[in-house]
Order: C-alpha cells, then structure tokens, then sequence
C-alpha cells in the first residue's frame, strides 16, 4: 500500500524540541471563527459539513480539518481499531512471527500469554496436542498465565499486553501483495465497514470536484506508542491519486510533516489531535510525509475529552491503552 508499509515505526526517546514554528489549526480554526483572520499561507474553504477545512498555499492538494470527528465518533473507532480491525484474516505486523491472532485485545485485557506449542502443553483446562508439519493447526494460542505456569513442560510465551503495545499495524479491506508491490484482490480480508466507508466518503468529498464520489477501498491502521515514529515516505500504489488519501487521528497528540517530492526539501510540521482529518490528493500526493513525534504526557497529550468518554468501567481498557498512544486510520480508493 505504497512506502508507508515499508518504513518501520522506530523508537527512541523523545527529546525537548522548540515548537514554536509548528501548524496549529485547532488554534487557527479558534481564531479564524473569532475575526475571520489567517495566517500568511493558509486559506480556508467551504464544504457541506461543518468542520472548517484548512489548505495550505505551498501544498495544492493538502486539506487539514480539525475537530471532524465527533468524541462519540473517535472512541468509536478506537474501538474497533484495538479490537476489531486487527482480527483475521486481516493482517498485523504480528503475522510474520506469530502467524493470524485472534482476539489480542480481549487477550491482553484478561491477562493471557500466547504459547508456542511444539508438543503436548497442559493446561488447566485442556491438553492441546501439535501435530508436527501439519501447518492448518496454529502453533501459538491464547492461554490464562496462570494455566502457563502450570505447564508441565517448557514452552516459548509472550503475555498479551506485550504484544499488543507491539501492534504497529492492521489492515482492512484489500491487502497488498508484499512480494508483487501491489494489491491483491484475491487475498482474503474483512470488508471495511459501511459506517467507516460513509466516514472517510463525507470527508474526501472537500478535495473532490463535485459529483465525484470516493469510494474506500483499503485501510491500514497504525499504533503509535512513546517514542514511536513514522518515517518520511510518500503513498505511491494506488491507481488514481486525484482521490485523496482519508487519514483520521485518534488518540494522542503528534507532529505530522509534510514534505516536498524529494526529501531534500524541508517540511512543514503541524500538530495532529484527536478527532483530526488530513486529506491528501493530487499534487500532495506525491509529497513526503511522516510522524517524528507523539506527545504522551498528561500535559500535551490532550485527551480529556476521551477520557471523560472512556470514564465507564467497561471501557477501561481502552482508557488505558489511549492514554499513552496514538492511532491513525488511512483509507484510500485503489483503483
């Protein structure tokens, strides 16, 4: 699904920086409905919701909405980013190691550890029997941690929460071929949802010519924990770039660049909140884009809002993942 599947999320430690020369549009969106002024280099435009859209003079192509999604909308898609989208047969980064895992999220919140099982491994409440070589039998699952202690021989063991704070990406609706650098439609794939597809179609409609329709036909969804960064890379597999690439904020806040077509020229930097939309299409399309940063603390995360809507104990879970992370959800038409 273009470079952006190629560059790994690398970590390393934050560091103080000045941040005085980056985009703020939630404060520019304030001001601009206060007096009607913006600065030099951003204009406004007008469309069928009521999210004010920003674009930027050096960026044809480049639409920044803040505050698009409603607080309902973001815990929504929380939600089934954590615990739907990453459900096979869509893929994560996980597949490479550990083949399709079912339930990760549901795992990590009951505390179990996924086991690799070469033999006969006991459980407390089952013995589970591998048959060597035969590949339609998984040979890591889900077990309570306490039934892994108990086992009466050794197996390899990762606990849940480990491996969901490792979760960098999922996909959904059509996968891309790793080996062929395109997509392919006959691998099987869970259909992204209606709701997520009249979503990402309302919001492309600012960068579409009237009467044109966007029509979401892949997503990948990626996890940003502390120290998480997503390198410069450019968007480059899809057939028509005058449809826009639909990405959705959630969570904490971050940094996003914007670049030119070649890495050589510097970018601009703007924070991205929850609830945010960017839209790329056209001539920003080809531009180089990244995520140095995401802001976890308490004081720049800003995420009082969801925290007051994740406030049910039923969703705890999700509050305490949210709280020190960060999810995009990029939607594209491919053909």
């Amino acid at each position: 699904m273009g470079h952006y599947y190629v560059v790994k999320l690398r970590k390393k430690q934050p560091r103080p920086v000045d941040l005085s020369e980056v985009i703020d549009f939630k404060s520019i969106s304030e001001s601009y409905r206060r007096n009607g002024e913006l600065p030099s280099g951003i204009f406004a435009i007008q469309c069928d919701f009521d999210s004010l859209v920003f674009c930027l003079e050096s960026h044809p192509g480049f639409y920044f909405i803040p505050g698009a999604l409603t607080v309902e909308e973001q815990c929504r898609w929380i939600k089934e980013s954590l615990a739907s989208f990453p459900q096979p047969p869509n893929r994560t980064n996980h597949n490479a190691i550990y083949g399709p895992l079912q339930d990760l999220f549901a795992a990590a919140k009951d505390n179990k550890a996924l086991i690799q099982e070469d033999k006969h491994c006991v459980t407390n409440n089952s013995e589970v029997e591998i048959i060597q070589n035969d590949i339609s039998v998984p040979k890591w699952n889900f077990f309570d941690q306490s039934g892994a202690l108990s086992r009466e021989i050794t197996c390899k063991s990762v606990p849940a929460s480990v491996l969901l704070r490792k979760l960098r990406w999922s996909t959904l609706g059509l996968q891309f071929d790793w080996s062929k650098r395109n997509y392919n439609i006959s691998l099987p794939h869970n259909k992204i949802p209606d709701a997520l597809c009249l979503l990402a179609e309302r919001m492309a409609a600012a960068a579409l010519p009237s009467g044109e329709v966007f029509q979401a036909e892949a997503a990948i969804v990626n996890y940003f924990g502390l120290g998480d960064t997503l390198g410069g890379h450019v968007d480059d597999m899809e057939k028509d770039w005058s449809k826009p690439i639909v990405s959705m904020s959630l969570g904490c806040k971050g940094i996003f660049l914007i670049g030119g077509k070649s890495r050589d020229i510097p970018p601009v930097a703007m924070f991205v909140r929850s609830g945010d939309v960017i839209l790329m299409a056209g001539q920003a399309r080809e531009c180089f884009h990244g995520v140095p940063r995401i802001f976890t603390d308490k004081e720049h995360a800003d995420i009082s809002s969801l925290e007051l809507q994740f406030s049910d104990e039923d969703d705890s879970a999700f509050l305490e993942y949210i709280r020190t992370s960060r999810i995009n959800i990029n939607i594209r038409q491919v053909f």
